[in-house]
């Protein structure tokens, strides 16, 4: 793992107010005692080594440090016109990049919502979570054409979460399959998943290799536990398909992933294009 290449993150938070309550929108989906009164967040029973809240007046700071410590040039957040998001993105625009979250639910004022988000708010990109809207909405359902629409309008990328969700709630709405339909019908759609595609790792290969626009993110995995499958293709035909992204502060400490980053086996020259520049091509930093 190359020490020069400034990183750049793909999921990445910034703390504001208690973790168990960053995940109130879950609440009405999750039905087991633990994930509604024990659980700090919901897919805790998955993860060791969780951050705990930071003791600190500065959370935009805080993650700076963070940031700088571990060499991430840059992270992409969620897009947000209030808190400590909202500061990060307006006072470090050259550190922080914004994904703006939309629920496919609210139809038409989602597609207006995701547009003000980017013409007027400065996001870069839309990002779904399929299991975790309510009522669920799967990755193909009518419900979410309008939203891979606009994104191909507005020539921004889409981060869906794809596989089992961590959280105790259904994940058919999340079959690695459903999202071939969506790559057919939308040629030029960016189509990024996020938190592993598993079991449907082989298949997420399969169709990477089928659709030009389709790209895998690594979010919400400690890097000891990447799939082989996706290891395998990024050394191989799919160097241009795979993209770091992490989990901090929901799950994973920024210590534990460059902990065990440079233990995954990717070529040398895989690396640049995995930490960095497969990133800046699909959110079109360099334009």
């Amino acid at each position: 793992m190359p020490g020069n290449v400034g990183i750049i993150d793909l999921m990445l938070g910034i703390p504001d107010g208690p973790k168990k309550d960053w995940y109130e929108f879950l609440k009405p989906l999750v039905r087991d005692h633990e994930s509604r009164d024990e659980f700090e967040f919901p897919a805790q029973y998955m993860f060791k080594e969780v951050p705990e809240d930071p003791h600190t007046d500065d959370n935009v700071a805080y993650v700076l440090g963070q940031m700088d410590r571990y060499n991430i040039a840059q992270a992409m957040i969620g897009y947000t016109t209030g808190g400590d998001s909202a500061r990060a993105l307006r006072e470090h625009p050259d550190r922080f990049l914004a994904s703006v979250g939309i629920d496919p639910n609210r139809g038409m004022d989602a597609v207006r919502h995701l547009e003000r988000a980017v013409v007027d708010g400065g996001a870069i990109s839309a990002q779904v979570f399929p299991a975790g809207c309510n009522p669920q909405v799967p990755i193909n359902d009518k419900r979410m054409y309008p939203i891979y629409a606009k994104c191909v309008e507005l020539d921004i990328p889409i981060f869906v979460c794809v596989g089992v969700p961590g959280p105790r709630v259904p994940m058919a709405c999340q079959h690695m399959e459903l999202v071939d339909e969506v790559c057919w019908f939308f040629p030029e759609l960016k189509f990024v998943t996020r938190h592993g595609c598993e079991p449907w790792t082989e298949l997420a290969m399969k169709l990477m290799l089928k659709w030009p626009n389709l790209y895998y993110s690594t979010s919400a995995f400690a890097p000891r536990y990447y799939p082989q499958a996706i290891i395998d293709y990024a050394n191989t035909r799919g160097a241009d398909k795979v993209m770091y992204a992490g989990y901090f502060p929901m799950g994973l400490s920024l210590e534990r992933i460059m902990r065990e980053l440079p233990d995954v086996p990717f070529k040398d020259e895989v690396w640049p294009k995995f930490l960095r520049d497969n990133a800046r091509k699909v959110l079109k930093l360099d334009d």
